[in-house]
């Protein structure tokens, strides 16, 4: 099921609890953000969307936890693994990039449907954590991305060239 996709079942599903159930998802949903807020798994997202800006790497995490929480945390474990998710092989295959950005409005979506009115501001909060400095290089240095992703350059640098 793509991103989109779940994001729209995860709106169906919460609209129909209680605001304040909506309201208390936010949380654990930015939690997940933030765990994931890692500069190994920005290099990854670099490398399968052929570029990551801030909100780009926000979308790529969004589409990592669509995919469930054992692909979640074997990405976050080692993010290079991603080179063996079909759903990665096929967009490599397809040179299609992969995103989630629906994902990040799962809560605000379903408290609208639910309520008509927007979630609350404070519904909140996310602190993200410092990026790791031995992954502060040039994600366009191929050589240094083989080095350290190598499955996934591989899949990539060669869906590239072909």
């Amino acid at each position: 099921m793509r991103a989109d996709e779940v994001a729209q079942r995860m709106v169906e599903l919460l609209a129909r609890r209680e605001p304040a159930e909506i309201v208390a998802f936010a949380q654990p949903l930015w939690d997940l953000l933030a765990e994931s807020y890692r500069a190994n798994l920005w290099a990854a997202a670099y490398v399968i969307n052929g570029g990551a800006s801030d909100d780009g790497f926000d979308y790529f995490r969004g589409w990592l936890i669509a995919q469930g929480q054992t692909v979640f945390h074997q990405a976050l474990a080692d993010p290079d693994s991603l080179a063996s998710n079909l759903i990665v092989v096929q967009a490599a295959a397809d040179g299609e990039d992969l995103w989630g950005e629906d994902i990040l409005g799962v809560a605000w979506n379903a408290h609208l449907a639910a309520t008509g009115e927007q979630l609350p501001p404070k519904a909140f909060t996310i602190r993200y954590p410092q990026l790791d400095p031995d992954w502060d290089f040039d994600f366009d240095d191929e050589a240094e991305m083989r080095r350290r992703l190598p499955r996934l350059a591989d899949l990539y640098y060669q869906s590239a060239e072909a």
